[in-house]
């Protein structure tokens, strides 16, 4: 999910730079939007493990 904001956010930065300024801001409000999702996502993660107790082993 990290990845596909940050290619968002690239490629909202080369449409502002080209000078397509519409798809730069959508490109960047869905990056953004992306990264708030895996940041509310990693925080539930790690809170869920503190009470849970239980270490999440798998390697994606």
């Amino acid at each position: 999910m990290v990845r596909a904001a940050i290619a968002f956010f690239i490629i909202g930065i080369l449409a502002y730079v080209l000078g397509a300024n519409s798809i730069a801001g959508m490109s960047v409000e869905l990056g953004k939007i992306l990264l708030v999702v895996f940041l509310a996502l990693a925080v539930l993660g790690f809170i869920t493990s503190l009470v849970t107790g239980r270490k999440n082993d798998r390697i994606l």
